[in-house]
């Protein structure tokens, strides 16, 4: 039995009757979006795009800045004082070491290297990078030239040589004191001034003669700095050797001590023609007595003031001179000297010398650099008779080495020989003989 309660069906009108459709939900109200914000975004949106542009930009550049450049090989670019960054890069271009200007523009600003760029002269490789030009300009290491000073010129020569070098700058309204400033080898940057050169060279010789003056032997018959540099000097220019210098010093200790003259032919010089330097002919044998304050023939003991601008070694060689009973020398015809205690051992050398020059004569070669020394006496066959003094005018050995010979002693043809002699301008070989032996005299060879 199915006790499921049955429902009335409904009546036909009521089964037809339409449902009505749900309401629609509220409608929202759009809000309004503000103009300043949508600027906003499109700004930000343009950053973005140029940002990525701009960092492209650096790659390529940054890129090219590292890699080689056209120079084909090394070149040295002078950058002129005040030039901007356009005109540096505009130059470079010129000079063919970048390709683009603008590029090598960019990479200094974004180096930071764009205000720290300085003039003066450079050396670029072959095949620099911009970067690296970049890095060699900013930081300021120039090309830097150098200028050697001889040992044994004098003040004047010195400011001539200095005049005459076009990479310097400046005038020189004083000539230095005689003595007063260091010859050697100056490195100095394009456009330095000649008188910071003499400066520098003065500051030297100061802080030399110094250090000199402080090792001097007890001994030493020189009692101020300024009296050691007049004996370097005169020392300087009687012999080009390195070795000879302590062995020359030491003959004019020795003559100091004893109270000889010192008879140096460069001092017979200077006395003449002051810091010129040089006669440029012989000396006269009149001017061999001819006095002056410097000529050593005629005063005694050491001159007012140096005669030229020694070097260190000349200074060390007064200093650190060679114990030994020397008072004369002589060429030995080889560009260096003879040393001798005694007259009779000078003598023999000084007729050894004689030999050499009279071999040079037949070998029909020209006479040992006679410029500034003392030429040979007047009279047939160049022999004269000799003053009646134990020093006699016509036998002057090499620089302060005269051959004393008894009074009425005719004297002979012997040469006295200047700074020149052992030096460059020497033409006789530099070799060296003993002789005070009875070996046969050197013979020269070649011109």
């Amino acid at each position: 039995m199915n006790d499921t309660p049955r429902v009335a069906p409904k009546s036909p009108s009521e089964a037809l009757k339409p449902v009505a459709p749900p309401a629609p939900p509220p409608k929202l109200r759009r809000r309004r979006r503000s103009p300043f914000l949508a600027m906003l975004s499109g700004l930000f949106t343009l950053l973005l795009v140029a940002a990525g542009v701009v960092g492209a930009g650096i790659a390529i550049v940054s890129n090219q800045s590292k890699a080689p450049g056209p120079l084909a090989s090394d070149r040295a670019v002078i950058i002129p004082k005040d030039s901007g960054l356009t005109e540096i890069a505009e130059l470079l271009q010129r000079e063919g070491l970048i390709e683009h200007p603008l590029s090598f523009r960019i990479a200094a600003v974004i180096g930071g290297d764009w205000h720290k760029l300085k003039a003066g002269e450079y050396l670029f490789k072959a095949r620099v990078s911009p970067q690296e030009i970049l890095d060699v300009i900013s930081s300021g290491k120039v090309v830097e030239h150098s200028i050697t000073i001889p040992e044994g010129l004098t003040s004047e020569q010195i400011v001539e040589r200095l005049r005459e070098n076009d990479l310097l700058t400046g005038e020189i309204a004083q000539i230095p004191k005689e003595g007063s400033i260091l010859p050697d080898t100056y490195r100095f940057p394009r456009g330095f001034s000649r008188k910071g050169i003499l400066d520098r060279m003065a500051r030297d010789q100061n802080v030399v003669l110094e250090k000199i003056w402080a090792k001097r032997p007890a001994d030493l018959p020189i009692k101020t700095p300024q009296e050691l540099v007049v004996l370097a000097s005169i020392v300087e220019k009687e012999t080009g050797r390195a070795d000879e210098r302590p062995r020359v010093a030491g003959v004019f200790i020795n003559r100091l001590n004893q109270k000889m003259k010192l008879q140096s032919d460069p001092t017979i010089v200077y006395g003449l023609v002051g810091g010129k330097g040089t006669l440029g002919r012989p000396i006269q044998r009149s001017e061999i007595t001819q006095p002056t304050p410097y000529n050593t023939y005629v005063i005694s003991g050491l001159p007012p003031g140096p005669i030229a601008n020694p070097g260190r070694a000349a200074m060390e060689a007064v200093v650190n001179h060679s114990r030994t009973k020397d008072l004369y020398f002589v060429a030995d015809g080889t560009g260096g000297h003879v040393f001798s205690e005694t007259l009779d051992q000078h003598n023999r050398n000084v007729s050894r010398w004689r030999q050499i020059e009279t071999t040079r004569t037949q070998q029909g070669k020209p006479p040992a650099d006679a410029i500034d020394k003392v030429e040979p006496p007047a009279g047939p066959d160049n022999r004269t008779e000799a003053p009646a003094t134990t020093q006699p005018a016509s036998d002057i050995g090499s620089g302060g080495a005269p051959i004393a010979q008894p009074a009425g002693v005719a004297g002979t043809r012997a040469r006295a020989f200047d700074a020149s002699e052992g030096t460059a301008r020497d033409p006789l070989l530099n070799k060296t003989f003993d002789l005070n032996s009875p070996k046969q005299v050197p013979q020269l060879k070649g011109p």
